[in-house]
């Protein structure tokens, strides 16, 4: 029987509120050694298969309300930020929707938004759990016929820490999350049709950064469109609004990401004990522990120096890693789609729309959407709508909207 809006609705909700007591996730049945990848890893190209078996993934925590799709969890081959390769897992998904539009059935290549560090947090376990809290959005993509494929990211289920906001690593992932699920015979995906991207918060700097990235990465691949909604861009700008905040979770977040792919920054040098204790701790943290243990700490109360983390940004060797993640100086080749609540309390407003403003300058097609809704989280909830008729029409064939010059 199919499944009415209210009782999705009522899926969601109750998804959002078990997050609290489910911030620690369970692995699919059987899956407690799949996360570890062969060493070495097998030959081969980024976005082959490394294995993969079947999974699950309901909308809900008690399983009572499966998602309209079969589902296999996979291993893949991806790049690392330096251009190493790497075992990175995900979830594909097949609708059990018929695709009724022109051509082949589209791939939707989703990256969800801050799960968190610890391995426990993988989207792939939070899937087959019923506690993804971006299921109503994942739902909404299978329920026009859309295969889906969503990463784990670097980091997240497997070993070593996960690559938080760095623009490389997701946006390889993301592309290479594509391709797996292209190669993937059981899933029975079109091996060459149309793909699109798209993502919101984490997930829209992720999506953003494939888009950039693509044209050189994966240039196979029949990209028809992005969808980034409040992308993290400009790391400087988001780091100097998280400090102090009730998010500043997720700057210690990127904190550890930073450390971690990039160790001769010494950063553990510049913290005293509780800083070097926090981040550590962050490591093993998702969402919700790291916005509750973390809330209102000043970074300036962590470091050896007194000073806030934050003024650390502007000096050397800091400030070209910060500048490597700049999202915004390539032009994507496909039409792209930028929302973003004017009221944004953890990613600003401004320096997203300024990464808008630089793809437009530099001749990308471009729809920015403005949103006049109040916070981080009720951006995704108002974005959601428009996102979904903006791949729709774009998977289509519709012309794409473009209001450079406009905002």
């Amino acid at each position: 029987m199919r499944l009415t809006h209210s009782r999705r609705l009522a899926a969601t909700i109750t998804t959002l509120i078990s997050l609290v007591s489910l911030a620690v996730g369970a692995a699919p049945a059987g899956a407690a050694d799949f996360y570890d990848p062969p060493a070495p890893l097998p030959s081969g190209h980024a976005g082959d298969i490394i294995r993969h078996q079947p999974t699950t993934f309901f909308l809900d925590p008690v399983k009572l309300i499966p998602a309209p799709a079969s589902a296999q969890l996979i291993m893949y081959r991806s790049t690392d930020a330096h251009g190493d390769p790497v075992a990175v897992t995900g979830t594909v998904l097949t609708p059990t929707t018929p695709w009724t539009g022109p051509g082949q059935r589209p791939i939707v290549s989703y990256a969800v938004g801050t799960q968190g560090m610890g391995d426990q947090c993988a989207p792939s376990k939070a899937l087959a759990g019923g506690y993804e809290y971006e299921g109503v959005f994942i739902d909404g993509l299978l329920t026009r016929g859309y295969g889906v494929v969503l990463t784990d990211y670097e980091g997240l289920g497997t070993p070593g820490v996960h690559t938080y906001v760095n623009r490389k690593a997701e946006g390889y992932a993301v592309l290479d999350a594509a391709r797996a699920a292209q190669r993937l015979p059981d899933a029975h995906l079109p091996s060459n049709g149309p793909i699109a991207i798209a993502g919101y918060s984490q997930g829209g700097g992720a999506s953003a950064a494939a888009a950039e990235l693509q044209p050189t990465y994966a240039p196979e691949l029949d990209l028809k469109g992005a969808y980034a909604g409040a992308p993290p861009a400009d790391l400087a700008a988001v780091a100097k609004s998280l400090d102090g905040q009730y998010a500043v979770g997720f700057l210690m977040f990127a904190v550890a990401s930073m450390n971690y792919a990039y160790p001769e920054l010494n950063i553990p040098a510049l913290l005293n004990e509780k800083g070097k204790a926090l981040e550590s701790a962050v490591e093993t943290e998702c969402t919700v522990d790291g916005l509750v243990k973390n809330a209102f700490t000043k970074t300036a109360d962590l470091t050896a120096d007194g000073r806030p983390i934050t003024d650390y940004l502007a000096d050397e060797p800091f400030a070209s890693v910060v500048a490597e993640q700049l999202i915004g100086t390539i032009a994507p080749k496909v039409p792209v789609l930028v929302e973003h609540s004017s009221a944004d309390d953890i990613v600003p407003f401004e320096q997203g729309r300024q990464m808008a403003r630089s793809w437009c300058s530099e001749g990308a097609t471009v729809q920015f959407d403005a949103l006049a809704v109040p916070t981080h989280v009720g951006g995704f909830v108002a974005a959601y709508p428009a996102a979904l008729n903006w791949l729709d029409g774009r998977l289509k064939g519709a012309p794409a909207p473009d209001n450079c010059g406009a905002f």
